[in-house]
């Protein structure tokens, strides 16, 4: 059998976190990459190609980072799992190549020690080694490899330097027939951990030496980054700069992506006769698409500053800095990104929870992203504030109009808070874990890397997420279309759809919170996005282009509703899970509709109370 048609090598690349192991992976498999999710769990599977210089073919796995094979999260029982051969339907990794950060050779030692266990060939990659050679630290490589009982490779990924070296090394292993010896790995108890950790201090003494020139400029940095008042002030200005950006620099582009899918729509209509086929290519369809890539901009612009602060080693700073005032609800330091990102859309903000290794904390900030206020959430607000609250001022420089929109957004906020810590005690009760992590050096990111990145980014959103949200789109089509009107019906055709039915069917469920029919309608087609509500309105209400005309529908809202219906509204929406595109990708980063409709329900019924509470006291003081 020729090389070619033989499968190929399986490489795993395992290390400790901010090691700089991805980088590694995309040095050796460069664009020749797929990712994916391990069956049964939202741990990513990347695995990526490359061929030797001796021709052979290699299937390189990019593993999470992992402190050791005892496993306390589900990204490090996936690498325990894959590398020991226990993971069903992935095969063990013929060779293991142990990743590790040449400046900082303490931690990883000890995982080093449990991978010479599990008893697979093994090379060990120093990485960053360009680093270690500017701090005068000295590496006996020899007396190391002999210990440790494989070959050493340096590298520096960012700069694709040993990258060659290493896939010969690789290479010659596998041609060496070195195989895997029987597996002496258990899970250690506490004597054996502190036997481990003594085996590693003493590699460390016999075989490394301490830098001739420490690096003083990190610790410099973080004297001011991490002190608990400029470190804040700092970091608060980056987020800044990050929450403005997602605004400012994702508009233009999004603006663009939504008029080419309306041209294109436009387009296509011209060419199709009126009609089902017309309307649900045009109107679901297309509507569905331009819902889910309008997003994009946003998503690129939020993970460009996550990708960017996290190659810099900024991220783990910012984590530590906001642990102790997000802990206090049960969140984790990381959490602040999607929560803040969330504020600009929830959809990019549940894809940024991925920064968050553990389980459940990563769960946590999903469950409770969608309540931070969207900006689809705005014309809801803007209409029913301009119809409902005077334009007034009640200080100096205070706007009635505009204490009201801040009250809604500080509402998301408290709320957010509040949900994570009942979730945290109802789901995942007992101690809280320590926040702990390896502050990593600062390095410049690699602009091929981080182009790479935004693209898996990229596909992995309009791929994957679109497979999900677009037969939503198209349900909600249906619902809003059939069954069409009767002949000589003079009200709007949505009444007489199944989205008209059931809001009429659902309005006795919702008259306790001062809803009408109409508004039950509204909701129905608005669920494909939260602004839609605003169109739909108007078409219950027969107002033409109602978001061209909004101070016409607001006119016609103060007509028909009391104040009291109108804050509870608001008070809807502040909660309420409008947004089949947010459900998709809920559904997406959690692999289970078991989560989703744990989050629907839950936001449902806080919506329902808060709608109840504020339309009964509203109605108690004489706003009904």
């Amino acid at each position: 059998m020729s090389e070619a048609a033989l499968p190929p090598t399986r490489i795993a690349l395992v290390g400790n976190p901010n090691t700089g192991k991805t980088a590694l992976f995309n040095a050796l498999t460069g664009g020749r990459q797929k990712v994916a999710n391990y069956a049964g769990v939202t741990v990513e599977r990347k695995e990526g190609f490359l061929t030797t210089p001796g021709g052979r073919r290699l299937s390189v796995l990019d593993l999470p980072g992992t402190y050791s094979l005892r496993a306390r999260s589900p990204d490090e029982v996936v690498t325990r799992d894959v590398v020991l051969g226990r993971l069903a339907g992935e095969a063990a990794p013929d060779v293991v190549v142990a990743v590790a950060d040449a400046t900082n050779l303490r931690l990883v030692l000890r995982l080093i020690l449990e991978l010479k266990a599990v008893g697979r060939p093994m090379v060990l990659a120093l990485n960053m080694y360009d680093i270690a050679q500017r701090q005068g630290l000295r590496i006996d490589l020899e007396g190391l490899g002999r210990e440790l009982g494989c070959p050493i490779v340096t590298t520096v990924a960012t700069r694709k330097r040993g990258i060659t070296e290493l896939a010969e090394q690789v290479d010659a292993l596998v041609e060496s027939g070195a195989l895997a010896t029987d597996n002496a790995w258990h899970e250690p108890s506490a004597a054996e951990i502190r036997s481990a950790h003594r085996d590693a201090q003493r590699l460390l003494k016999a075989h490394v030496r301490p830098p001739e020139r420490p690096d003083t400029l990190t610790g410099r940095i973080d004297s001011v980054l991490l002190h608990p008042v400029a470190g804040l002030v700092i970091l608060l200005a980056l987020l800044f700069l990050m929450f403005q950006a997602v605004f400012t620099w994702a508009g233009p582009p999004a603006d663009a992506i939504e008029g080419g899918v309306a041209w294109l729509g436009g387009l296509v209509g011209e060419w199709l006769p009126d009609g089902l086929i017309r309307s649900l290519i045009v109107d679901g369809l297309f509507a569905g698409v331009g819902s889910v890539l309008v997003f994009l901009p946003q998503i690129l612009v939020l993970f460009l500053f996550i990708i960017l602060l996290e190659d810099l080693g900024y991220m783990a700073r910012a984590a530590f800095l906001m642990d102790r005032i997000m802990g206090g609800a049960g969140l984790h330091g990381r959490a602040f990104i999607p929560l803040l990102s969330s504020f600009a859309c929830a959809i990019p903000g549940v894809m940024a929870a991925r920064v968050i290794d553990q389980k459940r904390d990563r769960m946590t900030t999903i469950l409770v992203a969608p309540l931070m206020t969207c900006s689809a959430r705005i014309p809801v607000y803007t209409l029913i504030i301009g119809a409902f609250i005077p334009d007034r001022t009640v200080g100096p420089g205070l706007n009635l109009q505009g204490l009201v929109m801040f009250g809604l957004y500080a509402a998301g906020i408290a709320s957010a808070l509040a949900v994570s810590f009942v979730i945290r005690k109802v789901f995942w009760r007992g101690a809280v874990e320590p926040f702990l992590m390896e502050l990593p050096t600062y390095k410049l990111p690699s602009l091929e890397s981080v182009l790479r990145n935004l693209w898996l980014r990229a596909e992995i959103f309009i791929s994957r997420a679109g497979r999900i949200i677009m037969p939503l789109m198209v349900l909600v089509w249906v619902l809003s279309t059939f069954p069409g009107p009767p002949p000589g019906a003079t009200d709007p055709a949505i009444d007489y759809s199944f989205a008209g039915i059931i809001g009429q069917a659902l309005q006795p469920l919702f008259a306790p919170i001062g809803f009408n029919w109409q508004m039950v309608v509204a909701l129905i087609p608005g669920f494909a996005a939260r602004e839609v509500a605003v169109a739909a309105l108007g078409t219950v209400y027969a107002v033409g282009d109602a978001e061209a005309n909004v101070g016409a529908l607001g006119a016609r809202l103060a007509e028909h509703w009391s104040l009291a219906t109108g804050l509870s509204f608001l008070a809807w929406y502040v909660f309420a899970p409008q947004c089949a595109a947010t459900l998709g990708v809920v559904k997406r980063e959690t692999n289970s509709w078991g989560w989703t409709a744990v989050m629907f329900v839950y936001m449902v019924a806080l919506a329902y109370l808060a709608s109840f509470v504020v339309y009964n006291v509203a109605v108690a003081l004489g706003a009904g």
